[in-house]
């Protein structure tokens, strides 16, 4: 697989221990990668690829007082796409899991165990397939 026909994933994420967990895997498992620590450096990374990320995914609280939801809205905004999305949080709070569920987003509990980040984006690849196929 050429650089340029890996998938491009969106890590949003402000704990640098997670983020390089994460990254570390995702690299592992041939991934291209942007990363950002906050809302904004989000919005304004992605505007540099010419063409929507395969995935993100962002971590529930993020600095500023903006959600993972917030973040991925936008982003499906800025490309017009319905990009496959799912997010991270070390809140088990059943009101951050009530919010999850009510947005249609999968949330991951940190720490983030590899096996169930890598089911967690196989699935939610497969489940944009099948969207796009109905």
């Amino acid at each position: 697989m050429h650089a340029s026909e890996r998938k491009l994933v969106v890590v949003i994420e402000d704990d640098p221990l997670v983020l390089d967990g994460m990254c570390g895997l995702f690299r592992s498992w041939g991934y291209q990668l942007l990363v950002a620590g906050t809302y904004d450096e989000a919005l304004v990374g992605i505007a540099k690829p010419n063409h929507p990320p395969a995935l993100i995914v962002s971590d529930y609280h993020l600095p500023g007082g903006k959600t993972g939801i917030e973040v991925i809205e936008a982003l499906r905004r800025t490309f017009s796409a319905e990009i496959p999305a799912f997010l991270v949080s070390g809140d088990i709070s059943p009101e951050l899991l009530g919010k999850a569920h009510a947005s249609g987003y999968h949330l991951l509990h940190k720490p983030v165990d590899p096996m169930k980040l890598r089911a967690m984006v196989s699935y939610v690849l497969r489940e944009q397939q099948v969207a796009r196929a109905d």
